[in-house]
């Protein structure tokens, strides 16, 4: 059995744990039956010992099939692992989806998009990476209850992200205890409105306005203070002509969205100025994710 999920960008600025979209860099398991438990991994992560063991995935996995299935089995996991960890891009959530997907289909269980993604839910409280590396495409969405409500929009093809991936780690825990426990209204409204707003342009497809739309009062700067040079990332993106430059979920990943005649301007000036982080420019994913029995 075959397992793809892809990367995810959440946030993109004031969409605060609501807005995310899809990215086409994937992460792929190959499933079969064992005799014994067998792990290989491969790609990101593959030299970290913690990551290696894959123990996310495996004890997802294992609660899932057991509950679905009513038995216990072991299989061989090879794991190619393409998202950079703990640094913004949803790997935990794609880690969860994978495990989630592969415990459904290899307990030859019918499922549907939505009960993974309701799923999920119990593992990642936040749907704004769930919701697009289930479904692809951009993602608006909000929970009630232990229920995701989203709604879904395809991107267009000539449209590209072009991700910095700084050489430092930032974890969501981490990038939370610099937020502050209340906000002024002034800020609130300040980054709702932009949030509703580029709602409205993602739907609409008026790219050109998404400058304005993306800015944002609640947690971009106190993040970004963390690893000052994203300051000087997000200066030098927009200055090369991308359409929208935003901290990718909590960091500490840089995410900007550009026209694909743009990309390569943008992500060459990137990579001169910033030689040590690693700059990746990619289309987006409006499939989401995939299993092949």
């Amino acid at each position: 059995m075959f397992v793809s999920v892809p990367a995810t960008s959440a946030n993109l600025g004031p969409g605060f744990d609501t807005l995310g979209l899809a990215v086409d860099l994937r992460n792929e398991i190959i499933i079969k039956p064992s005799k014994f438990l067998s792990i290989s991994t491969h790609g990101e992560g593959a030299e970290n010992p913690k990551i290696k063991k894959n123990s996310l995935f495996l004890s997802i996995f294992n609660e899932n099939f057991k509950r679905l299935a009513n038995r216990e089995e072991n299989f061989k996991f090879e794991f190619h692992n393409r998202i950079p960890i703990s640094r913004g891009l949803g790997s935990s959530s794609a880690v969860i989806v994978a495990a989630l997907s592969a415990a459904y289909t290899m307990a030859d269980k019918k499922y549907n998009k939505r009960e993974i993604l309701n799923q999920a839910l119990r593992y990642e409280h936040h749907p704004d990476n769930i919701t697009p590396a289930v479904m692809g495409g951009f993602n608006v969405a909000c929970v009630e209850g232990d229920r995701v409500y989203s709604k879904k929009r395809r991107m267009p093809d000539y449209l590209r992200a072009v991700v910095v991936v700084p050489n430092r780690t930032t974890s969501t825990a981490k990038s939370r205890t610099v937020l502050p426990k209340m906000y002024k209204k002034e800020e609130t409204v300040y980054s709702l409105s932009r949030s509703s707003y580029m709602t409205a342009l993602f739907m609409t497809e008026s790219w050109d306005l998404l400058r304005i739309a993306s800015k944002d009062k609640l947690h971009q700067a106190r993040r970004m203070k963390m690893i000052p040079e994203l300051f000087d990332v997000q200066k030098m993106a927009l200055k090369n002509g991308a359409l929208m430059s935003t901290l990718s979920g909590s960091g500490s990943t840089f995410f900007n969205l550009a026209y694909d005649k743009d990309a390569d301007k943008i992500a060459k000036a990137l990579q001169s100025r910033f030689p040590q982080f690693r700059v990746f420019t990619l289309a987006l994913d409006n499939i989401g994710a995939i299993t092949r029995s």
